[in-house]
């Protein structure tokens, strides 16, 4: 059992819908209100009896007295686990766990297999947030021996870069106006995103204790969602978020074509055995998926390095192919990332990267691509719809690389003016000697790397990847790994967090107009206007606009509700009066405010060059549903 213990202000949850295993509730239980309690969401999994049970009774005890709490709300909440009992079991225990409680405390338990709404007010001091796990005793003793058989297979999947990372020690500094300031004497008084990306890179805490509101708005918007018959951190994606991935690979691949890259393709899967690719996994840090095959083992890729350095080693370089890049979208990349990391679209083990890597002469010249690189993952990033103010940006690099280099360095904080976090090591522990990372700060204060890249002076070597200079000898080239957005998923990830702060501070949450599956829903008033609201939709997709049509027999106040929930960036009434001026009325949803929409009168023709103009530049992709509402499925 999985237990997340929050002491709240007050809890509020509203039952909405029944799914084909929920249990029957009483019409006074459906919407509630409890001030001041501990709320315990909680997830029933295998193996889980009434011995865990009492744990948890005398857990949730201890930390209601230690807060003073008189009420308990116990919430089933399946998403703490991917290891959950069977239905029947879950609703036995949680009513065990109820009425165990009921003897101390005012409970409410929150009825299991129902779609609910819910909001909380947490408390915010240091016992405000617990998470418990806990086991019966024979899952202990059986979980005991699962644990030595996890340490032993585990211990393979550990690179030499993961060892090592462990042991080293970093030291912090800000770099601001040329100046490098230790993290401790820097004022971050002005930089407050800036002091939570480095006391979270500082703590190298990476577990997630709660869940963060990107994951609510990817299944509310039914973009994404967890895929239980697969692995943890692997995703389900909806026609909406298919939609979404597929142009931000598409934009993203043309960026890097346009930079210069030729595409390419490689396996997903390399032998363990291969001498050097066995060599490369122990410089790199990340945690492997094994297969076995008939007679040997394989990995899959974490990266395009392996098949993109074995193309190099074998092709024939010179000086004037310099710097030679190629690049290659990898659906999927896979690492075995831990599960306590795992979350949402923000680090996942099956992943897209946009994975280019380049090949230059010497140093010089891979400061130059370096920096061009920097400047291409800013462009990338604002298109995408980040600006530099968004995410925060990291260095790391060696500390003699650092001192031979201090120029060079310096100047990557003038592009943006704005102070960078530099990590600095003794020594190189890792294949590269300089990286920069553009991080997004989300709404729990988690950081995720996105743009990225590394200059790399071991993997020429190593692979015997050479080029020919102008004197006809060989040479080593070093490599650049570049990935001018991060990964794709991560993006989506970053987005929604962003829009989900612009909510919390009074805006309209909202995705680029590029990028929102729909982006035009023309509404009739009544069922008279039908047709001619098909018509309008009929002109705008000829136009390459995805526009939709709500035939549905809702209220227009409803449909106009819904329509602003799915973020729809233009919403458009037509009636008795459109129809005979010709004129559109259209709600603007970024020009608007929460309580205060804003509506402009315009021709089909002016919104068709308004949306062009919004999205100029962009690739576009046709609407992936039924045109009309009432056609359409719901993923949730």
């Amino acid at each position: 059992m999985k237990l997340l213990l929050i002491h709240a202000d007050y809890m509020e949850y509203e039952v909405k819908k029944a799914t084909r295993i929920a249990e029957e509730i009483e019409k006074d239980k459906k919407a509630v209100r409890v001030e001041e309690p501990l709320v315990v969401f909680t997830a029933v999994e295998k193996g889980d009896d009434e011995d865990v049970v009492e744990k948890a009774v005398k857990e949730i005890k201890s930390v209601a007295e230690k807060v003073g709490a008189q009420r308990v709300v116990v919430y089933p909440y399946a998403h703490l686990s991917s290891n959950l009992s069977d239905p029947q079991t879950a609703v036995k225990l949680l009513k065990l766990l109820e009425s165990k409680l009921s003897e101390n405390f005012e409970v409410h338990r929150a009825p299991f297999g129902w779609y609910k709404a819910f909001k909380i007010s947490c408390k915010g001091h240091p016992l405000s947030e617990l998470s418990r796990e806990l086991k019966g005793k024979v899952l202990e003793v059986e979980s005991g021996r699962e644990k030595a058989e996890k340490e032993k297979e585990e211990e393979k999947e550990l690179t030499q870069a993961l060892k090592d990372e462990e042991k080293a020690r970093s030291y912090w500094y800000i770099l601001h106006e040329g100046k490098l300031v230790s993290v401790e004497d820097f004022d971050f008084s002005n930089y407050p995103k800036l002091k939570k990306f480095a006391d979270y890179e500082i703590s190298k805490r990476r577990a997630v204790d709660r869940v963060p509101p990107h994951v609510e708005l990817m299944r509310r918007l039914q973009i994404a969602d967890y895929e239980s018959a697969s692995d943890s951190g692997h995703m389900r994606y909806y026609p909406k978020g298919r939609l979404i991935k597929s142009l931000l690979e598409e934009f993203v691949t043309r960026k890097c074509i346009e930079y210069g890259a030729m595409e390419v393709e490689t396996p997903i899967m390399y032998s363990r055995d291969h001498p050097t690719l066995r060599r490369y996994l122990e410089r790199f840090p990340a945690r492997q998926y094994i297969i076995k095959g008939d007679k040997r083992e394989f990995f899959l890729r974490f990266a395009a390095c392996f098949g993109q350095f074995l193309m190099c080693s074998d092709a024939i370089i010179t000086y004037r192919n310099l710097p030679l890049k190629m690049y290659e979208l990898t659906r999927y990349s896979f690492r075995k990332e831990q599960r306590g990391e795992l979350v949402g679209l923000r680090r996942l083990r099956a992943f897209t990267m946009p994975d280019m890597h380049t090949l230059v002469r010497d140093m010089e010249q891979a400061k130059q691509e370096f920096l061009n690189q920097y400047k291409l993952g800013v462009e990338t990033l604002r298109a995408i719809g980040l600006e530099p103010e968004d995410y925060e940006v990291a260095i790391r690099v060696t500390k003699d690389f650092y001192e031979e280099n201090k120029d060079f360095i310096n100047s990557l904080s003038e592009i943006l003016n704005k102070p960078i976090l530099i990590e600095m090591w003794d020594r190189r522990f890792f294949y590269f000697v300089l990286k920069f990372e553009f991080n997004f700060v989300d709404a729990l204060d988690k950081a995720s790397a996105l743009s990225t890249v590394q200059i790399d002076v071991e993997n020429a070597e190593r692979y015997d990847i050479s080029y020919v200079d102008e004197k006809g000898e060989r040479k080593r080239p070093y490599i650049l790994h570049c990935s001018a957005s991060g990964a794709i998923e991560r993006c989506m990830y970053a987005l929604l967090e962003k829009a989900h702060m612009e909510m919390e501070s009074g805006k309209l949450p909202m995705l680029p107009v590029w990028l929102s599956p729909i982006q035009v829903r023309v509404i009739p008033v009544s069922e008279k206007f039908l047709e001619y609201a098909e018509e309008v939709v009929t002109k705008l997709r000829k136009e390459n606009i995805r526009a939709d049509v709500d035939d549905r027999g809702e209220t227009l106040g409803k449909k106009i509700r819904d329509a602003s929930t799915e973020w729809i960036p233009y919403i458009v009434v037509v009636g008795e009066k459109e129809l005979e001026s010709g004129k559109l009325t259209v709600t603007v949803r970024a020009e608007s405010e929460l309580k205060k929409p804003k509506k402009v009168e315009m021709s089909v023709e002016e919104l068709v060059e308004r949306v062009r103009n919004e999205c100029e530049g962009m690739p576009f992709k046709p609407l992936p549903l039924p045109v009309r509402l009432s056609e359409r499925p719901s993923f949730r």
